[in-house]
C-alpha cells in the first residue's frame, strides 16, 4: 500500500477489519513501531474526531504528530500547474508537499468538497496533488468524495454489534440545514459491498448518490418501508449530486425518529457525528442504548491505527 486515499487502496480489507479490532484489544501492543518516523497531519477544514483519533493512534504506535491548520496557519496553495500566480495563493502545492515530505514520513490530509464543481470535486485535486508530488504515503482523513477511515470504523461497529443472522443495513438520507458533501455515503456504500448484509440505501427523490458507486445496490425512496427489520440504520444528510450541490428539501419528513425506529428489528442508530439533533435524527434516537454513535467515535481510533500500522511495516 503507497497511499491510502480510498477503501481500494488496502491490500485486504477482511485483513484490515481483523487487525482494527486486534489493535482495539490490544492496542499498544505496536507502541515502538513509530519511534524515529513522524505523521504530518494537515486540515484544510475543521475537526474534532479525525483530528484526536488519529493522533491518538499514532500514539498508540509510539508516532509523533505535527499538525497544520492549513485555513488559518499557512499560506494559500496553489493547485492548477502553468497558473501565473499572481493572485492570493503564494504558495504551490509542488512545492509544498516536497517540503512536507522532508519533516514528515507520512502525511494525513483533510480537505472537503466545494460543492460547486462536480468535475473538480471528483478529481480529488487537494489529495492527488499531495500523491503526486510527495515523496511520502499520503492518507485521506476525509476528502471530496471519500472518508475511507470512517467507513473502516463503521465496519468495525458493524462487526462488534452484528446479529447472529445476516444482518440488514439501511443507510438513509435525512435533512439538513446545509448542503453537505458525498464522502461519508460513497465510502459507507463501497465498504458495505466487502460485508455480509443485505444492504439498502433509502433517499428522497432527487439525491440518489453517484449511481457507479451504487451500481448493484439496492436504492429505495420509501424510508419508513426501507427501515422495517432493520438491524442497523445508518443516516446521513448529502446534497444532491444530479443537480450537484444543491439543496432540494428540508422538511423534517425523513428526520428519524424514535417511531420508525420501531419499524426495525430492535435496530441500533448510526451516524459519523457531529449530528444535529432534531433534524437529523430526535433526541429519542440518539439518546436510545440503541445508538451507537459514541462507539463509533472511539472506533475511529482502530481505524485510523489499522492503517498507520500497515503503512509503517511497508517502510
Amino acid at each position: 500500500m503507497k497511499h491510502f486515499i480510498t477503501l481500494a487502496d488496502l491490500p485486504d480489507f477482511h485483513q484490515t477489519l481483523d487487525l482494527a479490532m486486534e489493535l482495539k484489544n490490544q492496542p499498544t501492543k505496536w507502541d515502538a513501531m513509530g519511534k524515529g518516523k513522524t505523521l504530518g497531519l494537515l486540515f484544510f477544514n475543521p475537526s474534532l474526531r479525525t483530528r484526536l483519533s488519529t493522533q491518538k493512534a499514532a500514539q498508540n504506535l509510539g508516532l509523533p504528530t505535527m499538525v497544520m491548520n492549513f485555513s488559518q496557519e499557512s499560506w494559500a496553495l496553489e493547485f492548477e500547474d502553468g497558473t501565473k500566480m499572481s493572485g492570493l495563493r503564494s504558495e504551490h502545492v509542488k512545492e509544498a508537499a516536497a517540503v512536507v515530505s522532508q519533516y514528515c514520513d507520512m502525511v494525513a490530509i483533510r480537505a472537503f468538497a466545494s460543492l460547486s464543481d462536480k468535475e473538480k470535486d471528483e478529481a480529488e485535486i487537494v489529495l492527488r496533488s499531495f500523491a503526486k508530488y510527495a515523496s511520502v504515503p499520503i492518507i485521506n482523513m476525509e476528502s471530496a468524495t471519500a472518508h475511507p477511515l470512517q467507513a473502516l470504523a463503521d465496519a468495525i461497529t458493524i462487526k462488534e454489534f452484528q446479529p447472529a443472522h445476516k444482518p440488514k443495513v439501511v443507510l438513509s438520507w435525512a435533512p439538513h440545514p446545509k448542503a453537505l458533501p458525498h464522502a461519508v455515503g460513497n465510502s459507507f456504500t463501497k465498504m458495505m459491498k466487502h460485508m455480509d448484509a443485505d444492504f439498502i440505501i433509502a433517499h428522497p427523490e432527487g439525491y440518489a448518490l453517484n449511481p457507479k458507486i451504487t451500481e448493484g445496490i439496492t436504492c429505495t425512496t420509501d424510508q419508513e418501508k426501507a427501515m422495517e427489520g432493520a438491524d442497523f440504520v445508518y443516516t446521513k444528510n448529502w446534497c444532491s449530486y444530479e443537480q450537484y450541490g444543491q439543496i432540494l428539501r428540508t422538511d423534517d419528513e425523513w428526520m428519524i425518529t424514535p417511531e420508525k425506529m420501531q419499524r426495525t428489528n430492535d435496530g441500533k442508530f448510526m451516524h459519523c457525528l457531529p449530528i444535529r439533533r432534531n433534524i437529523v435524527a430526535a433526541d429519542g434516537v440518539l439518546d436510545s442504548p440503541n445508538a451507537l454513535v459514541i462507539q463509533q467515535s472511539q472506533n475511529r481510533i482502530f481505524s485510523a491505527q489499522s492503517v498507520l500500522k500497515q503503512l509503517l511495516e511497508n517502510g
